[in-house]
């Protein structure tokens, strides 16, 4: 039998935790949880369930997650979000999964987020296939924004659903999406992207169409429109972001010359 790491990076998730832990139990061999200095209940959480908690400053989150793989007692992980759950199907496959020789040294599954108190089954968002368990010797994540495994060779595949409880409410999205922009803006001017006008006004009206219209996000009803609403600001706001970023650094630079 493949004995199996499951690894969770946290800060204040006593909301989550032990929702996602549960979901694991008689999956994982072991269970380990990076947590960044969480104030609240995570850790008293984690350890009831048997995890064992490491505390790490935090950097990022391909970073935190390749910590608590190399941390841990096994070479085949499970990545998990404190705010995600497998589904009954989903163990059901990865408890047949851990019975078989791996035929593939990682593996993808869908996800299938909670958004405002529904389901959401269009908009861009499901499947939103997700590679999240694999052998940590030919895989690692990368990226500070939206981060994601990174290995070569295609990946195999579980059914079941991954199950997230992601926002719930607009206010939340809308804080979400002021966060992640800044960050993404950021990444863009680190690596090098100068142009931003362009983008910021064909883009924008672009992700609306492609998620609203041909993802089916009217299907989802109002959460789908205000799911398309949201893709369309958020592309709007890191590109004027990043364009502030380039206009900053050109003045600086004529300053100083």
């Amino acid at each position: 039998m493949i004995r199996l790491s499951a690894c969770i990076i946290t800060f204040n998730e006593e909301r989550n935790l032990a929702r996602a832990l549960e979901s694991i139990q008689g999956i994982a061999d072991e269970i380990v949880v990076v947590d960044c200095g969480s104030r609240d209940r995570t850790g008293e959480i984690a350890r009831e369930h048997g995890a064992r908690v490491i505390t790490n400053a935090w950097t990022n989150f391909a970073e935190q997650k390749n910590i608590a793989a190399a941390v841990a007692n096994n070479d085949w992980i499970l990545s998990l979000d404190a705010d995600e759950e497998l589904s009954r199907e989903l163990r059901g496959s990865m408890l047949a999964w851990k019975h078989k020789e791996p035929e593939f040294a990682v593996y993808e599954f869908a996800r299938r987020a909670w958004y405002v108190g529904g389901w959401i089954n269009h908009s861009g968002w499901y499947p939103d296939r997700q590679r999240r368990l694999y052998r940590r010797d030919v895989a690692r994540f990368l990226g500070i924004v939206h981060e994601a495994l990174r290995f070569q060779g295609e990946p195999g595949r579980l059914g079941g659903d991954l199950l997230h409880y992601t926002i719930r409410s607009f206010s939340e999205h809308e804080e979400k999406v002021d966060r992640y922009t800044t960050l993404a803006a950021q990444q863009m001017c680190a690596a090098g992207k100068q142009s931003w006008r362009a983008a910021m006004w064909l883009a924008t009206p672009w992700n609306w169409f492609n998620s609203y219209v041909l993802h089916l996000g009217f299907l989802d009803g109002s959460r789908g429109w205000v799911i398309s609403r949201m893709a369309a600001r958020s592309t709007w706001l890191k590109f004027k972001k990043l364009g502030e970023l380039v206009e900053s650094g050109r003045h600086a630079g004529t300053h100083s010359s």
